[in-house]
């Protein structure tokens, strides 16, 4: 009887005890994201290139972040700010042979700018995997690109030879057909997604129809000013993400008369 009595006392004990407080989970810091105008500020703690971007590690107000910007002598220890950064999850640099977990793509602002920015060739070794975030970024920065007056030029001989007007305006008929189109490089975007990019004019059209300028790709490299003569595809409709689709465009170029 006496060690019942025991054995229920220690019984009232042990449901009477407080419950242990639950293990508190660590506290989950969000990765520092950018600001309204889409520019993260931070201090480069860690950089590692891998030509054509270099990655840097920055310390922020939010906390730590990785960026890739086009190639950049920027020490560690320098206090940047990295303008239009756009967010990729889980993005793979073959070059590094690294994932990241989420990486921020765009350009040095200020002293710190770098040249124009430049992508990989297509199916170069190691070459990084190209990102519509990057390429945003790049078209964002060479909208800002001097502007050319353009006076009337003389259209391409031959059959192929249209006007920058024309081709938007027969867009239709001139699906993936060859056209040649002489005008006035108004904007050059090197390097954007293996190819350059081109903004055509030659006096035809008006801007406020919007079919006074054309966007043209290649491999050829042309100046701001140059009048030159392209032959390329026109191919209509063509979206390559990030938001940054087009009506028409003439794609794979070849440039004469620089």
């Amino acid at each position: 009887m006496r060690s019942l009595l025991v054995v229920a006392a220690a019984l009232a004990l042990v449901a009477c005890k407080k419950p242990e407080s639950p293990v508190q989970a660590a506290p989950v810091v969000a990765p520092a994201a950018p600001s309204a105008t889409n520019n993260i500020t931070g201090k480069v703690l860690e950089k590692t290139d891998a030509p054509p971007y270099s990655y840097l590690k920055l310390a922020t107000g939010s906390g730590e972040v990785w960026a890739a910007v086009p190639q950049t002598p920027t020490a560690v220890g320098a206090q940047v700010t990295v303008a239009n950064a756009f967010p990729m999850k889980d993005f793979e640099s073959k070059t590094l042979n690294r994932k990241f977990e989420l990486v921020y793509f765009g350009t040095l602002g200020g002293d710190a700018a770098a040249a124009a920015p430049a992508m990989p060739p297509a199916g170069g070794a190691g070459a990084e995997m190209p990102s519509p975030a990057s390429m945003a970024a790049q078209h964002q920065a060479a909208a800002t690109a001097p502007t050319v007056k353009v006076g009337k030029i003389a259209k391409a001989g031959g059959p192929e030879g249209k006007t920058v007007e024309e081709v938007w305006t027969h867009r239709a008929a001139l699906k993936e057909k060859t056209v040649a189109v002489k005008g006035q490089v108004v904007k050059f975007s090197p390097g954007i997604m293996s190819r350059n990019w081109i903004h055509l004019q030659d006096g035809s059209g008006r801007a406020d129809k919007k079919d006074n300028d054309i966007t043209v790709t290649t491999q050829d490299d042309v100046k701001v000013g140059d009048v030159v003569t392209v032959k390329g595809t026109v191919r209509l409709d063509k979206d390559f993400g990030a938001g940054y689709a087009y009506p028409v465009i003439i794609e794979d170029a070849k440039v004469t008369g620089k």
